[in-house]
């Protein structure tokens, strides 16, 4: 198997509103989005947004309860301004923040927020990964 990721598919509660939030954030939707499901190109993965049951009977699984699932996403910036920025404009979004911008330990800056549904995402500025001219980051380890 190579090693990427193509799509990220995350199940939501009403389409229409989770949509909503994401062009809030100044995403634009893809031309290939449906009545059913809506698309984001992010920078060579895409973001997929799908009903939370659908998604469940799709991949042969109950619909279990919302919660934490252990799972993240992440939007790298290149400075912790911009990480402050990018929380404020998610929280402007409708966002709720459960991590301010934060100094951690090891050595980066970053924050938490969740999208309506309550999928996690985390942005940060790693100075060990910087990100390229094109938007795109590479563990440097």
């Amino acid at each position: 198997m190579d090693q990427r990721v193509s799509f990220i598919t995350l199940g939501v509660a009403d389409l229409a509103r989770a949509r909503a939030f994401y062009e809030r954030l100044g995403w634009k939707a893809s031309p290939a989005s449906q009545d059913s499901i809506v698309f984001f190109d992010l920078n060579g993965v895409v973001l997929g947004l799908f009903g939370r049951k659908d998604l469940a009977d799709d991949a042969g699984v109950a619909d279990g309860a919302a919660g934490f699932s252990a799972v993240t996403l992440a939007c790298n910036q290149r400075s912790e301004a911009e990480v402050d920025a990018v929380m404020k404009e998610a929280e402007a979004a409708g966002a709720k923040i459960v991590t301010p911008a934060e100094k951690v330990f090891w050595g980066g800056y970053r924050g938490y927020f969740t999208d309506p549904d309550g999928h996690i995402w985390e942005v940060a500025h790693n100075p060990f990964a910087p990100i390229d001219a094109e938007g795109r980051v590479k563990s440097t380890g």
